[in-house]
């Protein structure tokens, strides 16, 4: 396995932690459909919760958060949409993203609530 797609899965397992340490409740990881991947889907307090994870070795390209385009953001709506058509309607529903940059002066996680 190439060291990216270490990093990347290492960052959505951090994230993870991360997020069932503040009470969200994990219902799905790496969900595909057709139109793409969601990283994490999760539940916290009656709100389903589409997650993008993004990892990086470093900041020499830049935040994680910086991959994080319009682009990308009309993805992941479209892609929250696919996923509440397969599982049923939600009440609430949100997208956040977790950056995590980790290097060999340690781990930093930042979560952003509703990014979209």
């Amino acid at each position: 396995m190439a060291r990216k797609d270490v990093l990347g899965r290492t960052g959505e397992q951090l994230a993870v932690d991360h997020l069932t340490a503040l009470g969200f409740a994990i219902l799905d990881r790496n969900w595909r459909c057709s139109l793409g991947e969601i990283d994490i889907v999760a539940r916290e307090a009656g709100t389903t919760v589409v997650v993008e994870v993004k990892t990086r070795g470093g900041v020499g390209y830049g935040h994680p958060f910086d991959a994080i385009t319009p682009v990308k953001l009309a993805r992941l709506r479209r892609l929250a949409a696919a996923w509440c058509a397969e599982h049923g309607p939600v009440d609430d529903l949100r997208i956040d993203a977790v950056a995590i940059v980790a290097n060999r002066d340690g781990v930093v996680v930042e979560h952003v609530r509703q990014v979209a």
